[in-house]
């Protein structure tokens, strides 16, 4: 049996078309998440897609103490699930509770990884914690080609455990991608959005994220001038608490349920993103795309570096970067994805082969 633990939106997505080559192949899978009370994304996801699931532990929230005691605890209830199934292998997105997990049980630990670093350069000093405690017990390390080997060998890997992959992660699951005009209509029906107006999609950064130093304001201090300034439609995506971004920004539109979000991602005028996953999505989508994440990594430098998106970290340019989308002087490059391949496949042969 393979065991997924499946802990952000992004594993969701990406793992999807895996799990069902292997269990159309047969092969027995075991899924498990984690939720909290203010952290549903991931949970709402996999109900979304009709997995099926076993939840054990919960999210700790933004406090490192709190981080640490919902790990331990989750831990405990990860082992004592797994032991009861007959797991040979584990596969997830660099899942420090599951890899932590796997490797005290024997289990060979196949481990994805696209930002190791909060830097786009070699700078271990900026390694995420999730990289410094998963890459290094890996079985195998899967890595996109924008993550160079170097790094992955300085967590004291060897060369054949790196098994590379020459696409971006959206594309697994975009490469299929239908939009659908009447999904996203309903949505601002259900919200009474004028569409005609230049309409502007958000998403917070994951600023509780153990790799994001604080939470920077200036997105938010943004907003109103933004709105003001464009006529714009602002509708957020919360990466957290919804209630506080309605009481503080009631001009907004604050998405209360779990969508299939590339709809709309592919409608709006705009994107403005502090994360990483949808802010290549959109890419990806020909949106334009503005970044306000605190760091460039790897895959945000490829982007940046390829004119697929904007970077900035202060008002005054992104109420520029804004103006030059509306005035439609910001086109995506969109040449250089359309030669990317998707190979699914040679991932499920890396995991069922060894």
């Amino acid at each position: 049996m393979i065991w997924f633990d499946l802990v952000t939106p992004k594993s969701v997505l990406f793992f999807k078309p895996i799990i069902k080559i292997l269990q159309d192949l047969g092969e027995k899978v075991l899924i498990t998440a984690r939720e909290g009370d203010d952290y549903k994304e991931v949970v709402e996801l996999l109900r979304l897609y009709n997995f099926e699931f076993i939840n054990r532990g919960t999210f700790g929230g933004g406090d490192l103490k709190d981080k640490l005691h919902a790990s331990i605890n989750r831990q405990k209830e990860l082992m004592e699930l797994v032991v009861q199934y007959n797991i040979e292998k584990l596969v997830c997105l660099s899942s420090v509770d599951a890899v932590r997990v796997g490797f005290g049980l024997g289990l060979d630990v196949y481990n994805f990884y696209d930002i190791p670093l909060s830097d786009y350069k070699t700078n271990f000093k900026k390694a995420l914690p999730q990289a410094r405690l998963t890459i290094p017990l890996a079985t195998k390390m899967f890595k996109p080609f924008v993550v160079p080997d170097e790094v992955i060998l300085r967590f004291g890997l060897d060369k054949e455990q790196i098994v590379e992959y020459d696409f971006i992660d959206p594309l697994i699951w975009l490469k299929d991608f239908q939009f659908d005009k009447n999904y996203v209509n309903k949505i601002y029906e259900k919200y009474s959005i004028d569409r005609n107006k230049f309409t502007i999609l958000i998403r917070e950064e994951e600023y509780k994220a153990s790799y994001v130093d604080k939470k920077y304001p200036f997105l938010y201090e943004s907003l109103l001038d933004i709105h003001k300034k464009f006529d714009a439609n602002i509708i957020i995506i919360p990466r957290y608490e919804s209630e506080y971004l309605k009481k503080e920004f009631p001009f907004t539109y604050v998405l209360e349920e779990k969508i299939i979000l590339q709809h709309l991602l592919k409608d709006v005028d705009l994107f403005i993103g502090g994360g990483g996953t949808i802010n290549t999505e959109a890419c990806f989508l020909g949106t334009p795309t503005i970044s306000t994440r605190s760091f460039i990594c790897h895959y945000d430098k490829w982007q940046i570096d390829n004119n697929l998106m904007l970077w900035t970290n202060n008002k005054e340019e992104l109420i520029k970067y804004i103006e030059q989308v509306k005035n439609n002087k910001l086109k995506v490059n969109l040449n250089i994805i359309k030669k990317m391949k998707v190979d699914i496949e040679m991932f499920v042969r890396e995991i069922i082969i060894d």
